[in-house]
C-alpha cells in the first residue's frame, strides 16, 4: 500500500548531540504538496524500579516546563550513540537511582509524540534491587528520588505532581503485564 504521505525532499535545519529538527518537503495522496517539520532523536528507557508494593521515582527540575516534577528513571544513549535498549536501561536505573536489577522485565515499546518526533521507547520492570550510588550526570544535580505505594503514585498522579507521558505510560504496560498481557 502507497504511503500517504511521501517525501520529495529534506533538510536538517537545526542540530544538536541531542536532536535534530528537519524540514520534509511532502506530497500527499491527492498531489498537494505542504511541509513536514520532524524532530528526530534516538529512543529512549523508561525504568520502573518496583519492591514492596510501590516504586521508586525521580524528582528533577524539567527545563522546556519550569517546574519540578516526578517520573520513572529514563534516558537515552549520550551523542545519540546507539546500544541495547537492556543495557541503557541498567545504565539509567544505576545512575538515577543507584539501585541494579536482578530482573529486568521488557514491557514493551511506545511513541511518545508520533505526530513530531520519531522518538519512541522501551519501558522495562526493575525487581530485584540492589541498592548503590548514583552516577548523575550535571544536568541531574537537582534530582531527587523516593520510594511511593501505588496509592501514593495515583495520589500523585491525581495531584498534578506526576505529569510525564512516558512514566503513565509506563505504568499502563505495567498494569496490562500484570493482568497476564503479552506485549510486543
Amino acid at each position: 500500500m502507497e504511503p500517504a504521505i511521501r517525501t520529495v525532499s529534506s533538510r536538517v535545519v537545526y542540530e544538536n548531540r541531542w536532536m535534530a529538527v528537519r524540514e520534509d518537503e511532502i506530497e500527499r495522496l491527492d498531489g498537494s504538496r505542504g511541509i513536514y517539520g520532524v524532530i528526530d532523536k534516538s529512543d529512549f528507557t523508561v525504568v520502573i524500579p518496583a519492591e514492596n508494593g510501590g516504586f521508586h521515582m525521580v524528582e528533577e527540575y524539567r527545563y522546556p516546563i519550569g517546574r519540578r516534577t516526578w517520573n520513572f528513571p529514563q534516558g537515552s544513549y549520550p551523542d545519540r550513540r546507539s546500544g541495547t535498549p537492556e543495557d541503557l536501561a541498567r545504565h539509567e536505573l544505576a545512575e538515577e537511582t543507584g539501585f541494579r536489577a536482578g530482573t529486568l522485565t521488557r514491557l514493551g515499546y511506545l511513541h511518545g509524540a508520533h505526530g513530531i518526533s520519531s522518538q519512541g521507547f522501551h519501558v522495562f520492570l526493575a525487581t530485584d534491587l540492589e541498592p548503590g550510588e548514583t552516577a548523575r550526570e550535571p544536568e541531574e544535580q537537582d534530582m531527587r528520588q523516593c520510594f511511593v505505594t501505588r496509592e501514593e503514585f495515583k495520589h500523585r498522579i491525581r495531584e498534578g505532581l506526576i505529569t510525564d507521558d512516558s512514566s503513565l505510560a509506563a505504568y499502563t504496560l505495567l498494569l496490562l503485564h500484570e493482568e497476564g498481557g503479552v506485549l510486543t
